[in-house]
């Protein structure tokens, strides 16, 4: 069962979207590590829904640390993180199995359980599960030292926002956006597209920065690989980008290539993060790329299974209209937990 990410620092996600509770545990923390309460709660306020223009799912996302936590500090012993879904509609999806939503693994799950998964609201397949990743991820921030991590929603249909812009109004705080003036422009979008009934897709950028030189290990722990399981395994991603990701296709050696400056690091107007699975130094830039989420109100046809037919299927329910505000701190949760197993993996053969 895939539910687990990581090696030395391990996460492993329980829950469904409709059931009691969603959550996580976490292993391989040391002893000692502070825990800190108001940046845990500011994490989970972040991914959190009831927001205005996303998800009315009015669930207030309390933390309950069950285990591995004593006087606010890790005992060395697992993590039991756990939040109870309070603000479930199961009604809403009364017409599971029969009619499985286009966009949606509600055939696949069944076919893979022989019936025996809760599909309601997405099951064990939702983006409520994501809570668990960013609960691990709030404490995972004191493992990697120095780095940094920083993630924002960068892209809504056609309209794209810098990461170093200016975050100022009630748009930026909506959609997790660093660029006000783009942040506007993205909420009249997803805003006229709600009241159609549709969804769009989207991208977050994250920067990853004041990393040590050499992190990550050959091949298939390399850090760009490592990051790039943990991050195509948040629901709706669809494709990841390092660097100058598919833009290099169009680019010569001559010019893709970064020079080592005298301070060790690569030099250059967006020099790469990472070579050879190892971290140079230099900020390390990531896309991730979002499909428009699959449950919308519009009228879809799709196949009414005990019939055999394909018949009309209209979706209730409260359901983002877009990802990438609300996956941008799980984007960062996921590589403070794959920044902090490496390092821990790094530490351990010195």
């Amino acid at each position: 069962m895939g539910m687990s990410l990581g090696e030395n620092i391990r996460v492993t996600l329980f829950g469904e979207s409709h059931g009691p509770a969603v959550g996580a545990l976490l292993e391989g923390v040391s002893p000692g590590i502070e825990i800190d309460i108001e940046i845990l709660i500011q994490d989970l306020e972040s991914r959190r829904p009831g927001r205005r223009l996303l998800s009315a799912r009015a669930e207030p996302d309390e933390c309950e640390i069950l285990s591995g936590v004593y006087n606010g500090k890790t005992t060395g012993y697992p993590i039991l993180l756990l939040v109870r879904n309070k603000d479930a509609k199961s009604r809403d999806y009364g017409f599971l199995p029969d009619h499985p939503r286009p966009g949606h693994a509600d055939l696949p799950e069944a076919e893979r359980t022989n019936g025996a998964a809760d599909l309601r609201g997405g099951g064990t397949q939702s983006g409520r599960l994501t809570l668990g990743l960013v609960a691990a991820g709030s404490i995972a921030r004191n493992l990697i030292g120095d780095a940094m991590v920083e993630a924002h929603c960068s892209q809504i249909g056609p309209i794209k926002g810098r990461i170093d812009g200016t975050r100022d109004g009630e748009a930026c705080d909506v959609l997790n956006c660093n660029d006000s003036e783009a942040a506007e422009e993205m909420f009249a979008l997803v805003k006229a597209l709600r009241k159609q009934g549709d969804s769009i897709g989207s991208s977050v950028e994250c920067c990853i920065s004041n990393l040590p030189i050499g992190l990550g290990e050959p091949w298939f722990e390399g850090l760009e690989p490592a990051l790039a399981r943990g991050l195509m395994a948040i629901p709706a991603a669809r494709a990841v980008e390092f660097g100058r990701g598919k833009d290099v296709v169009r680019m010569q050696g001559s010019e893709h290539n970064d020079a080592w400056g005298i301070e060790q690091t690569p030099v250059g107007s967006n020099p790469d993060g990472a070579l050879g699975g190892m971290s140079t130094g230099a900020p390390l830039r990531i896309q991730v790329h979002f499909k428009p989420p699959s449950s919308i109100s519009k009228t879809q046809m799709t196949l009414h299974l005990p019939s055999g037919e394909m018949r009309e299927l209209q979706i209730g329910g409260r359901h983002d209209p877009v990802i990438a505000p609300r996956a941008a701190p799980v984007v960062e949760a996921v590589c403070r937990l794959i920044l902090a197993d490496l390092m821990q993996l790094r530490g351990a053969e010195k």
